[in-house]
């Protein structure tokens, strides 16, 4: 299985949060190929700026290939992808990803029960 994960999980993942519960972590161990989109760090870099979170985006982008997980750049083809969704979700990032997901085809990591509407890529943990 080729894997997505929400910039959420990516967060708890590489932090080793107790919040990435067992059957998750187990799905990314076990997954062929484990990518992390290039939009999830332009959204840390945008909510770290805004004081919503504390991260540093260039840390957490060296983070990706450190923890072995496989950088995803944003086409434009993910890009326009956006424009073919049903507007389930507000979130510019959690659209994006979607697209992402649904272009290449990955199987997209998430808590976010909103983004299940869009495709059965989608798998809640």
């Amino acid at each position: 299985m080729r894997l997505l994960l929400d910039t959420h999980i990516f967060l708890w993942a590489v932090a080793g949060s107790p919040l990435l519960k067992p059957p998750a972590r187990h799905i990314i161990e076990s997954a062929d190929a484990v990518y992390v989109s290039a939009a999830s760090i332009w959204e840390i870099a945008i909510k770290a700026r805004l004081g919503k979170i504390e991260a540093d985006p260039q840390e957490l982008a060296n983070a990706i290939e450190a923890s072995g997980f496989l950088e995803l750049p944003v086409k434009a083809s993910h890009a326009a992808g956006v424009a073919q969704l049903a507007l389930h979700h507000n979130d510019p990032f959690d659209r994006l990803l979607i697209a992402q997901a649904l272009a290449e085809p990955l199987k997209l990591l998430t808590v976010d029960e909103m983004l299940a509407k869009y495709s059965d890529l989608v798998l809640l943990v």
